[in-house]
């Protein structure tokens, strides 16, 4: 964890690492990244599912960004996770699009 509170984690099946991810400060966004070895991708909705959980519920952010880079095609996941367009941003001088998923409303 570092100063905002969260950082990334590794994800463990049968003690065996199968990717890492999780939320990381960038430009005053909670930004969230999640890499899974593809014998795992089924995972990735249901390790989506509980990390936007924690950062909703147990954190109170109120919304997350994920920064994908314009080469990037295959985004419906993020769409179906509930994410929108948000922009066009620069880090690092390297250009992203970014998405961002609001919390529910309570």
């Amino acid at each position: 964890m570092d100063e905002y509170g969260y950082g990334p984690w590794a994800f463990t099946v049968s003690d065996r690492f199968v990717g890492w991810g999780g939320l990381q400060y960038e430009n005053g966004d909670a930004d969230l990244a999640l890499v899974l070895h593809p014998d795992h991708w089924g995972l990735g909705k249901k390790i989506y599912d509980k990390i936007l959980a924690y950062a909703f519920n147990e954190m109170g952010l109120k919304s997350i960004t994920i920064l994908l880079p314009p080469t990037r095609l295959k985004i419906k996941a993020i769409f179906r996770l509930g994410f929108q367009f948000d922009g066009d941003i620069e880090y690092d001088g390297v250009h992203f699009i970014r998405y961002r998923l609001h919390a529910p409303q309570r």
